[in-house]
């Protein structure tokens, strides 16, 4: 995927500084009504030690300022990955940069630290906006600022929805210099007067795909074209989606391009396979059956809805299994409760809806399960990728009718 620019496009950029724009940004994504066939969800994993990549630099040879090395060191990095090794640079010196990489290869990390080390600067003028398409995501991007960022009085606010507004407005009024969130509570503060989008000059887009896709772009636009004074753009996922590449031509000025990987491809350690469901066939008696091997030791279930989620995670309670659930139906801090006891085994199973598909950082999912077929093979990557992460092998098995 290249990014050319047409020059006599110029004048007609869809974000010019918030000025009146001429591309619709509306346009809706076709939708995929053919299913994906059985075998897009069936690969062998190859050797994990063919799939690790290793950086002639390490963590305390980056040209970061030390303090930023000391924080990493003592969370126990010892080597960059390939995304933050190879876009270090381009985004110290300011350069726009579209990164794209495979799930659980650091890729917050890759615009974290380059950006503290900016803000560390005694001429960095301007603040830092991140874009998340989940509270999930806004969070877990928010606790690793403030690990990186620890001693260097930088201050960092996330804005999420399912919290207390007036606190946002609050927490607003202090000093800042990153300023986290997603699309529908950034806007909701811009409404209320609380955010002013012109102190911003660094933009971070985290899972722009999805961010730029037909439920996210309206809000997008708006808020990007409120950051007049907007000198740097950052993009990152882990899929790229062709119908928006006119999107990002308008969005990213001469962009720096980084893959790590090629193409709409899943991660090569992760064992992947199906088990067909004939019809009268119950799943959740298939399901329960599986759980009771030993090696299913930690489970994601992705279900298309929120109600097939609770139905489903009732069900497993029912059979024994210790499990909760989320999605976008249940309160902030129930869904911040189940990810915790999740990553800390107090339960065995977390079922959910695609909220918990994009950039969480789980460790050590023994499987993803995908309850009915993914619809398409973007939702298909970022779902399996919570498992297999970091070079570590995992398992994704998809049930088909």
């Amino acid at each position: 995927m290249e990014y050319k620019k047409d020059p006599r496009k110029r004048n007609n950029r869809t974000f010019n500084n918030g000025k009146k724009t001429t591309a619709n940004f509306n346009t809706r994504k076709k939708q995929n009504t053919k299913e994906l066939p059985p075998e897009s969800f069936v690969r062998k994993a190859l050797p994990v030690e063919e799939t690790i990549y290793r950086a002639e630099r390490q963590i305390r040879d980056l040209p970061v300022d030390g303090l930023i090395l000391n924080n990493l060191k003592r969370k126990g990095y010892e080597l960059p990955t390939e995304i933050q090794d190879k876009t270090l640079e381009a985004i110290l010196g300011g350069r726009n940069l579209i990164g794209l990489a495979q799930t659980g290869t650091g890729k917050t990390g890759a615009f974290l630290i380059p950006l503290i080390h900016n803000l560390l600067k005694k001429d960095a003028t301007g603040s830092v906006l991140v874009i998340s398409p989940t509270r999930e995501l806004a969070l877990q991007t928010d606790s690793e600022f403030r690990s990186i960022a620890h001693g260097m009085r930088l201050f960092s606010t996330c804005l999420i929805g399912g919290t207390s507004v007036r606190r946002d407005i609050d927490n607003l009024r202090r000093p800042g210099h990153i300023v986290i969130g997603t699309p529908g509570r950034l806007a909701d503060m811009v409404r209320q007067g609380a955010l002013d989008l012109r102190r911003f000059t660094i933009l971070v887009l985290d899972e722009f795909d999805r961010l730029l896709d037909m439920g996210f772009a309206p809000e997008i636009q708006r808020l990007v074209g409120g950051m007049s004074r907007r000198s740097q753009t950052i993009l990152f996922s882990a899929t790229e989606d062709k119908s928006q590449r006119k999107i990002i031509d308008e969005l990213v000025e001469d962009p720096y391009v980084v893959k790590v990987r090629t193409g709409n491809v899943s991660a090569d350690n992760i064992e992947q396979d199906i088990i067909s469901v004939k019809d009268g066939t119950k799943k959740t008696e298939v399901l329960l059956e599986m759980m009771r091997n030993d090696s299913f030791e930690k489970v994601l279930v992705f279900v298309d809805t929120k109600r097939g989620v609770s139905r489903l995670c009732r069900d497993l309670k029912k059979g024994g299994i210790t499990a909760d659930e989320i999605h976008g139906d249940k309160s902030q801090n129930y869904r911040v409760k189940a990810l915790e006891s999740f990553k800390n085994r107090k339960i065995r199973v977390l079922v959910a809806t695609d909220v918990a598909a994009r950039g969480l950082d789980i460790s050590h999912v023994s499987h993803v399960i995908n309850f009915q077929q993914p619809k398409d093979m973007e939702s298909y990557i970022h779902r399996i990728g919570r498992t297999g992460r970091a070079g570590a092998s995992g398992r994704a098995i998809t049930f088909v009718n």
